[in-house]
């Protein structure tokens, strides 16, 4: 008898070898300094929190994540009870974009209400912003709370509130792991599809990153619908910085909202 493995194992841990394997990816272009957003002095010099540090932050997340999705497989499981039946391109399509519309909504209210709640921002949300000048590895690297409210909680109600299928969900949580990872990725490649289909994009999220910006572009990982909508949208211009590389400069002075 095959030895087989379970779509909600998969489910759970596929996202997590897919984090680590695509910020590997990144690691090794790292050198390529002509298309980083931030110099390597910047990069040493600006983040507060040590790379060995973010690593064990992200997995600490990591960890948790995985005992929630494995709970929330087994409380929405069948236990094989029902016929699996094959789901249309137009239905698998329809759940992406319902668990996308979801996850983006999500996260764009708790992660602006961190920034506006001085308390949140000081003992949970300020831990993120460590890295000023974002990579790859470091996407997940929240406070626990944070990882939990954000992230988890925000994953869970994608895929309940869309039906999909744990099978779906390897999909779906690998994808939304390699937007995320991109994001962060602190580098403008040519011929990156994320920058070509997606606004909300590296450059996008550097934004939020620098001090500036620190009260707008909240939107994440998949959409600008809700900044734009709320008036937390930040325009940007990508020019070509002395030295070799880019540099996302601000078309309109930050504000408080």
């Amino acid at each position: 008898m095959g030895f087989e493995v379970s779509d909600e194992l998969l489910g759970t841990f596929v996202p997590v070898l897919i984090y680590w394997a695509y910020s590997g990816i990144y690691v090794l272009l790292d050198s390529f300094e002509n298309y980083r957003l931030h110099t390597r002095k910047d990069e040493d010099e600006k983040n507060l929190v040590s790379k060995r540090t973010v690593v064990k932050g992200v997995l600490l997340q990591q960890t948790i994540q995985a005992i929630v999705a494995i709970i929330l497989f087994t409380v929405t499981g069948d236990d094989g009870a029902t016929a699996v039946v094959k789901p249309s391109f137009i239905h698998l399509a329809r759940q992406f974009v319902t668990a996308m519309l979801v996850l983006d909504t999500w996260q764009y209210f708790v992660h602006r209400y961190m920034h506006h709640n001085k308390f949140l921002y000081k003992h949970i949300h300020s831990q993120h912003h460590r890295l000023v000048v974002p990579y790859a590895f470091g996407a997940l690297y929240n406070h626990p709370i944070e990882g939990l409210l954000l992230d988890t909680i925000g994953g869970a109600l994608s895929f309940l509130l869309s039906g999909m299928s744990p099978r779906a969900s390897i999909f779906f949580f690998s994808f939304a792991t390699i937007k995320t990872v991109d994001d962060h990725c602190g580098l403008w490649l040519p011929g990156n599809l994320f920058h070509v289909f997606f606004r909300n994009n590296t450059a996008y999220h550097d934004v939020h990153h620098q001090l500036y910006g620190s009260k707008y572009n909240f939107a994440q990982p998949f959409f600008v619908m809700w900044d734009r909508i709320l008036g937390t949208y930040m325009p940007y211009s990508l020019e070509k910085r002395t030295g070799g590389g880019f540099e996302v400069r601000p078309l309109k002075e930050g504000k408080e909202n």
